[in-house]
């Protein structure tokens, strides 16, 4: 299957020559504009498929909230606010997305979820929250976010600095699944293809195991399969306490 999977691979390499040079000359960077809009319709169909999963992540969410006030949290590529319907009331919500032009769809989510305190937007990658205080929030949440940042150990421990002690690192992610499975094969093979419509996506990492590299304190994963389109269906689901 390998031999197989390396020339199916180059073949969609070779199709995919023309967006990589639209990238290379700065013409693909106007889909950066297009995406929010395309994610926003895919987050509704992914969040009615996953309600039921994301209910049950972040049920857990006030058990990290402080005696002293209303829990901190900040979510990391938060994207079109898609989680914003599972977090508790009164919480404070600090938002970042490298991308700027998510704003307006951040907004909607906004304005429909009034149970909830929005502190900040900040336009920067996973990888650079120096915005972020040390110590300063209860929870990170990031959710399909580790598919498609650069560094992913990086966006890790950003997490954890700026986690208070005791606080937790909340994830939901798409994974590479098992390599004796035709998914692999196919996620393998069009990974080139998703790198471009998914806007940097990749649906071949082993995130898991940055997860369990990272010295959390305590850390729950689960893998499960989602009722979702199959080359995303493997899953990981959890929390890691710092």
């Amino acid at each position: 299957m390998s031999i197989l999977m390396h020339a199916c691979t180059l073949v969609v390499k070779i199709l995919m020559l023309p967006l990589q040079l639209a990238e290379l000359l700065g013409v693909y960077r106007f889909y950066k504009r297009m995406f929010p809009a395309l994610m926003y319709k895919i987050s509704l169909s992914y969040n009615s498929k996953m309600n039921e999963k994301k209910r049950e992540l972040f049920r857990d969410l006030m058990r990290f909230s402080p005696r002293d006030g209303p829990l901190r949290l900040l979510e990391v590529g938060c994207g079109s606010g898609a989680n914003f319907q599972h977090y508790p009331s009164g919480c404070k919500i600090t938002c970042t997305d490298p991308n700027p032009h998510f704003k307006d769809y951040l907004q909607k989510s906004m304005d429909k979820n009034d149970h909830l305190v929005y502190e900040n937007f900040v336009v920067a990658p996973g990888e650079d929250l120096r915005v972020v205080e040390d110590n300063s929030m209860d929870v990170v949440v990031c959710t399909l976010v580790l598919c498609s940042v650069k560094n992913t150990p990086k966006v890790i421990q950003e997490a954890i600095r700026v986690l208070r002690p005791g606080g937790a690192f909340f994830f939901l992610e798409h994974v590479e699944a098992d390599s004796s499975t035709w998914i692999y094969f196919f996620q393998h093979v069009f990974q080139p293809f998703i790198y471009y419509v998914g806007h940097g996506c990749e649906t071949t990492r082993a995130t898991w195991k940055h997860l369990e590299a990272a010295g959390f304190s305590d850390l729950h994963l689960l893998h499960f399969q989602a009722p979702v389109f199959p080359l995303i269906r493997p899953h990981i689901v959890g929390y890691g306490v710092k």
